[in-house]
């Protein structure tokens, strides 16, 4: 018997194939595979990439197949993702979850605990002891995503204007982005920005300079993290507290790109994380989210699985 579990991200998409023990036996990686970016027949082939990758070799379906997916907890997407499933010829034994759900077992298994996630986009998710889930965040960057990367690689181009235009103080922020585009002066950003089409992930990646700026003493890089962690921890303190996980121990699981190229704002965060909630622990999350997706799909096959529910839905 095999499983396959699926972590589609903005950035990249995993998929594992393990086996009835949890051992992984094969891995494949392709680019992300996101519903609210992404054509809907673009998600499709990159799900039957990196899905017929993973396959390779093994010489019977698999029991199980878990596919982590942001947004797939709204009614449509959901939708849109199992018809997906299906036009692959998967069709018995599928589930399709919250990507934020796979980092959370993939950090704690079963027990009670909160990822927060900041890559491209950023979420907090949680779950506690009754198995009841609650989420803060995680809309997309038009309505949200505080605290991601994107959210931290917009600030730092507005920065970069605010200087130009005598709106906000020099900031070591400016040389570094002028030269990370390749273009001699802010008034070029525009041109960069508006006309190349700039994608989410190119916007995020300047997260990296911010961390950059701020190792170099940058006032103005300091502000943009010490802002996004609090951010990062008020959606963490606000699925902490509709979970009444505040007098719980449990771990907050860090998760995402952004974690790793900004060190600092993980840092910032679990220093934020602690003193709110004192028997908590923090932890990166040190394996792919897609173990997480491989543990679902065997507990699923093997029909031990009880996903969590949301408290609204709880109390419907």
């Amino acid at each position: 018997m095999h499983v396959l579990g699926v972590d589609a991200g903005a950035t990249k998409t995993v998929c594992l194939a393990a086996d009835g023990l949890g051992h992984v036996v094969a891995e494949a990686r392709g680019p992300g595979a996101n519903l609210a970016v992404d054509e809907e027949l673009g998600v499709e082939k990159v799900l039957h990439g990196v899905m017929e990758e993973a396959s390779r070799g093994l010489h019977e379906p698999p029991a199980a197949v878990c596919l982590g997916m942001a947004g797939v907890d709204r009614p449509e997407d959901g939708r849109m993702a199992r018809t997906i499933m299906r036009r692959l010829g998967y069709r018995s034994r599928v589930l399709v979850v919250n990507d934020a759900l796979l980092a959370l077992v993939a950090g704690v298994d079963r027990g009670p605990g909160i990822v927060v996630i900041a890559g491209t986009g950023a979420i907090a998710y949680g779950r506690n002891t009754q198995n009841l889930a609650a989420r803060a965040g995680g809309w997309g960057h038009l309505l949200d995503d505080e605290g991601s990367g994107y959210w931290i690689g917009v600030r730092a181009l507005q920065a970069v204007m605010r200087e130009a235009d005598g709106r906000g103080p020099a900031t070591d922020l400016t040389p570094r982005i002028l030269a990370h585009f390749g273009v001699a002066s802010a008034s070029d950003l525009v041109h960069v920005v508006y006309y190349r089409d700039l994608s989410r992930q190119e916007i995020a990646a300047l997260s990296m300079l911010v961390q950059q700026s701020q190792d170099a003493g940058d006032a103005t890089a300091c502000e943009i993290l010490e802002s996004a962690a609090a951010e990062l921890a008020r959606a963490a303190r606000s699925v902490s507290a509709r979970l009444g996980l505040d007098i719980e121990t449990f771990s907050y699981v860090l998760a995402g790109g952004v974690f790793r190229v900004v060190p600092s704002l993980a840092r910032r965060l679990a220093e934020r994380l602690i003193a709110a909630t004192p028997r908590s622990s923090v932890v990166p999350l040190e394996v792919e989210p897609a173990v997480g997706a491989v543990r679902l799909a065997l507990a699923d096959a093997d029909g031990t699985l009880v996903l969590p529910k949301y408290i609204a839905e709880s109390q419907g």
